[in-house]
């Protein structure tokens, strides 16, 4: 329990938001998939849904889901610069939500 009485992740805190405010049904359950048991995976896909996905199109939202249907230990790759997805939607979608330049690999 935070400070302020309410319950939440460590991420939804840091935030300062409730986890899934402001979002449809579907929203919600992309948000809750973003949970994926890697605390670096969590807070980068976590902070991605909760600025994005309320205004996301749908189609955008079906990038982000087959994004989240990729294996963790890819997912680490492509969001800490080790890898580059082979799609470019994938690859665009990867730099936004690390917040690196497209084409970065460190």
């Amino acid at each position: 329990m935070s400070s302020t009485g309410s319950v939440g992740s460590a991420a939804e805190r840091q935030a300062g938001r409730p986890g899934g405010a402001g979002l449809d049904p579907q929203g919600r359950r992309l948000l809750w998939r973003c949970r994926r048991g890697m605390r670096e995976l969590d807070v980068l896909l976590e902070r991605f849904a909760r600025e994005q996905l309320a205004r996301a199109s749908s189609e955008q939202r079906r990038t982000f889901e087959r994004f989240l249907d990729l294996p963790d230990p890819l997912l680490a790759d492509y969001l800490l610069g080790q890898a580059t997805p082979p799609e470019p939607e994938l690859a665009r979608l990867a730099c936004r939500i690390s917040g690196r330049p497209p084409g970065t690999i460190v």
